[in-house]
């Protein structure tokens, strides 16, 4: 079974010359589910959108071609794919010749999907960037004190327990978790929409911040988060969505919804 540790993250890798599907390091969902206490029936649907952009190829008569573009891994499939090998092998197709634009978009979609163990989407372009959400509510202005900065707190997670219910989108920018490999800081916004007893804001921003110096994926955040507040909050309906900020090219946007929720639209933050 294939480590973290083991893959191309915080080493010194030659640029790629070649075409080089070998390049994409496939990490196991299982371990970091289980943690969790999550096996093989997720609690959720979902999916982890990449938005590539710096793409590049050459056509038949060996002129560059640049575009950019958006892939989707569900969240159903056994691996994640680990960035710093995506971003490798997307450079390793810099100097491959193709002869259209849809065999490169195939070529991509049939590697990613071998890497991840279930088919993987690859469209051309990005999504559009969010305008101000007047449907979500940022609870960053919150004055309040806050002191735990890793590991993530569940017990700082309460709903009401009184009848009080809510229907409602909260978002926050502070999201800050850390790469598990080299330490290096991930940053995102986070939306949360929900239904069912109204969740405390205090408590759901400290607990989010509670990530400051937590090392995990983005994906496994992603997870984590809906699975703390489904065990503590008891919504009827939940989804949880992060917009990563860009590295190397590459930024993560994971989403994980209850069985009945409908997936958010595909858009970018300012930040990416």
């Amino acid at each position: 079974m294939a480590r973290p540790e083991e893959s191309l993250l915080g080493r010194e890798v030659a640029y790629p010359a070649h075409y080089d599907p070998g390049l994409l390091f496939p990490i196991p969902r299982a371990p970091a589910r289980a943690a969790l206490g999550v096996g093989d029936e997720l609690p959720f649907n979902g999916f982890d959108r990449w938005h590539a952009y710096e793409l590049s190829w050459l056509d038949g008569r060996g002129k560059p071609v640049v575009a950019t573009a958006t892939l989707s891994v569900p969240a159903i499939s056994p691996s994640l794919v680990e960035s710093k090998s995506l971003k490798l092998y997307l450079n390793s197709l810099n100097a491959t010749r193709f002869d259209t634009p849809e065999a490169v978009r195939e070529r991509i979609a049939a590697d990613l999907s071998q890497a991840a163990g279930a088919p993987v989407s690859v469209a051309f372009g990005l999504p559009p960037l969010a305008a101000a959400d007047a449907t979500a509510t940022c609870i960053d202005a919150l004055e309040i004190d806050i002191d735990r900065y890793g590991p993530p707190t569940p017990d700082l997670l309460m709903a009401a327990a009184n009848g009080d219910d809510a229907d409602e989108t909260l978002c926050s920018h502070l999201l800050k978790s850390n790469c598990p490999v080299t330490g290096q800081p991930d940053w995102a916004s986070v939306h949360i929409a929900y239904r069912g007893p109204r969740i405390d804001r205090a408590g759901l921003l400290r607990y989010l911040v509670s990530y400051r110096d937590h090392a995990g994926f983005h994906e496994q955040c992603v997870e984590q988060i809906f699975v703390d507040l489904l065990a503590r909050c008891r919504p009827r309906g939940l989804s949880v969505e992060a917009r990563y900020t860009r590295r190397g090219g590459l930024d993560i946007n994971p989403w994980r919804g209850s069985p009945d929720e409908a997936a958010p639209p595909a858009l970018r933050d300012p930040r990416q």
